[in-house]
């Protein structure tokens, strides 16, 4: 469902020019669940943001169902982000003013959803989520757990073909974190919907089918979880990490 072809991005002047990315390529089948690692300015944030249209290619091309989206027209470009791609956020990005279940409808409405169907796909999608007892209560009312499994709700309630993940368990706890990806593991597994998730995290990268290592912009490695048991496939992840070197915070 997703191709990236050799693409290339540069930030900075003519005579101050930095590579972010270089030459990427890898494909993506639909209802996979990928995770991008890599050190501090690897360029794994860049990448995400070049997939989503939030950021151009220098070079290169980025192709979704087939449709190239480097030239997608300017004017068209959000409509297609809310068509069909679905944002999860490490700060949630939810509005304080909206209730949960407003928060998960703001896509709906703004796709001119039929509103006599809006609240019945909210609750739907809520129930399997675990936040259907939730929906009357505003984002300050509820814990960082529930405001991401809302923010999950949102990016999925239109059914968009592909969910974009930036470090989605950074800002929580442990026990949060693992109900979030199990969750995101679920939504995989049961609706065949396509995750692309960036993290600097390697338990968060060992619930993924394939993790792609990024090194200097450059495609440096990739590890495929197959059949192994989620701590081996673990344990496989530290291996290439400490390879990579660097810190693995993220930057660019």
């Amino acid at each position: 469902m997703l191709r990236v072809s050799q693409i290339e991005k540069y930030y900075g002047s003519k005579n101050n020019v930095t590579k972010a990315l270089d030459r990427v390529s890898f494909d993506v089948e639909n209802g996979e669940f990928i995770a991008i690692m890599g050190a501090s300015g690897s360029g794994k944030t860049t990448l995400l943001n070049c997939i989503s249209t939030i950021d151009s290619v220098s070079a290169g091309n980025v192709y979704l169902d087939s449709e190239n989206i480097s030239e997608i027209p300017e004017e068209k470009l959000a409509r297609f982000r809310r068509e069909k791609l679905g944002f999860v956020f490490q700060d949630f990005n939810l509005l304080d003013t909206l209730t949960i279940e407003e928060n998960i409808a703001i896509t709906l409405t703004i796709n001119e959803y039929p509103p006599e169907q809006v609240k019945e796909k909210v609750r739907s999608v809520a129930r399997q989520l675990g936040i259907d007892d939730i929906l009357s209560k505003f984002p300050y009312q509820v814990s960082g757990g529930q405001k991401q499994r809302c923010a999950c709700a949102r990016a999925m309630v239109f059914g968009q073909s592909l969910i974009l993940a930036d470090e989605p368990t950074g800002a929580l706890d442990s026990k949060s974190s693992k109900n979030l990806l199990e969750l995101m593991g679920k939504i995989n597994r049961e609706n065949g919907t396509t995750i692309l998730m960036v993290t600097h995290d390697a338990f968060s990268a060992s619930y993924a089918h394939r993790i792609i290592f990024l090194k200097d912009g450059r495609l440096f490695n990739e590890l495929y979880h197959g059949d192994k048991p989620r701590r081996e496939f673990f344990h496989e992840i530290l291996d290439v990490l400490s390879v990579l070197g660097g810190d693995t915070d993220d930057a660019l």
